[in-house]
């Protein structure tokens, strides 16, 4: 439907029915000096052609590089098809499903995604998304929180090789209300966190215990060993893991001896474009025993009076339907065009699909490594296994080392200094099987001489 905007006498009548003078007197109780006096840096009216000639020259500021970042963002491949349905007006105008009964498409996707996510993590529930991955990890814990009634203390153990940035989104969203991150370290020979100090912690009251697969340098956890010493003393595992990965790795529902107890992630690989940072979304399953801990909708398939199946939404412990004191959480809406086009993606490659993307995607990844390595003063950080990225260390200052193959149009990778000075000068380098050999050679190329013009520049 069109806006039409309110005229001058539609306005003199409201305002006259509730009895105010003006409309800035609805906003009277808003001190003076925090009211914006007008925008003084913003230029002055542009014509349509103008406005769109200034952001087309910023859009191409961004370029086109090539592109060997990972670091939580990925390029993968998304078939046409994913976007030309996604983006059709029944999916994208529609708005979250409020009356279950006027949005049976929405909501067949949404059970749909759900019965998906279930499937490839190998646990009981998902609901119908979260904001990202990072705000996902936070709400898994505030659930852990609430489903752990033997050890509700707060006290989580954070492996340090948990992305850098899902740790401070837990921590900004969480800290005031209770959860207590104790970190743990990784091996500094294979990346991966050390399972033998974990014995320091046994008969602490740990209320859950985070395990990142594969954790934020791209190594793969020993997930068995920590998934029993975790409910060996009464702690819930929280999973993090990269969605594309589970088509050749073990799913957490199968992690030691009774699995992970509750999963989260984030879904961009899952048929979202890099955009300038979003918008993605996050996902999140569980037992079945902690479903009415689940924060989020959850979507349920039933029949009518008649017979005839339908979708539904089903144990709303939300905010906007219950006492906010017993809200599991306050999400007001869900990421529900991105999980369209991830229930369209998924359901286009299909398990095979999924399972090439990611194989192919660890193969560029050995070739880059195999390649960057082959250059004098490169070297491999660890020596664990890993998935589709990997830490090397460079000769040089990683910064100007970035901005040098950034000038030749390349994205060589995520800088670890800032999170990880201890790593030295290390690099986080990622391949999906959008690379070909060709793309390999070039960065291989552009690196050795980088390196060479700075080596002889010093």
């Amino acid at each position: 439907m069109p806006f039409i905007p309110h005229t001058e006498t539609d306005i003199a009548e409201m305002l006259a029915t509730i009895g105010a003078p003006s409309i800035d007197a609805l906003f009277g109780e808003i001190p003076t000096e925090l009211r914006c006096k007008g925008l003084s840096k913003v230029p002055p009216r542009a014509s349509e052609m103008d406005i769109a000639r200034v952001m087309h020259g910023r859009a191409a500021q961004d370029g086109a590089l090539l592109n060997f970042c990972g670091a939580g963002a990925y390029e993968h491949h998304i078939p046409a098809a994913v976007w030309e349905i996604t983006t059709r007006g029944e999916f994208y105008s529609a708005y979250t499903p409020y009356q279950a009964e006027a949005s049976q498409g929405t909501l067949q996707l949404l059970y749909e995604y759900q019965s998906m996510m279930c499937a490839l993590t190998g646990m009981d529930v998902s609901n119908a998304s979260m904001y990202d991955g990072a705000s996902a990890l936070a709400e898994a814990l505030l659930m852990a929180v609430r489903a752990n009634s033997v050890n509700s203390s707060g006290r989580v153990l954070m492996p340090q090789a948990v992305h850098p940035f899902y740790r401070e989104v837990v921590a900004s969203i969480t800290e005031a209300q209770g959860i207590v991150p104790v970190p743990l370290a990784f091996d500094p020979k294979t990346g991966a966190t050390l399972v033998e100090p974990l014995k320091a912690f046994e008969g602490q009251g740990i209320t859950a215990v985070v395990i990142a697969q594969p954790n934020f340098f791209g190594t793969l956890e020993d997930v068995d060993a920590i998934t029993d010493w975790a409910h060996a003393n009464g702690a819930l595992v929280v999973a993090v893991v990269n969605p594309v990965s589970l088509a050749l790795l073990k799913p957490p529902g199968e992690w030691g001896s009774k699995g992970a107890d509750i999963v989260c992630g984030e879904g961009q690989p899952l048929g979202a474009p890099l955009s300038s940072g979003g918008p993605y979304f996050g996902f999140l399953t569980a037992r079945q025993q902690f479903v009415r801990q689940m924060p989020g909708r959850i979507v349920g398939r039933t029949v009518d009076l008649d017979g005839k199946p339908g979708f539904t939404l089903t144990l709303q412990a939300r905010e906007q339907h219950i006492r906010r004191s017993k809200a599991t959480s306050n999400i007001c809406t869900n990421q529900g065009l991105l999980v369209t086009a991830a229930t369209i993606h998924m359901s286009l490659l299909g398990p095979e699909g999924l399972e090439s993307v990611a194989a192919h995607s660890m193969a560029n990844t050995e070739a880059l490594v195999a390649r960057l390595t082959a250059i004098p003063g490169v070297e491999l950080a660890f020596s664990g296994d890993r998935f589709h990225e990997a830490v090397v260390r460079l000769p040089q200052p990683v910064e100007p080392v970035l901005a040098a193959l950034a000038q030749r149009g390349i994205l060589g990778g995520f800088d670890l200094s800032r999170h990880y000075p201890e790593l030295g000068q290390a690099l986080l380098v990622c391949a999906t099987e959008t690379r070909t050999a060709a793309d390999l050679d070039t960065y291989a190329d552009a690196l050795r001489a980088v390196l060479g013009a700075g080596l002889t520049h010093h």
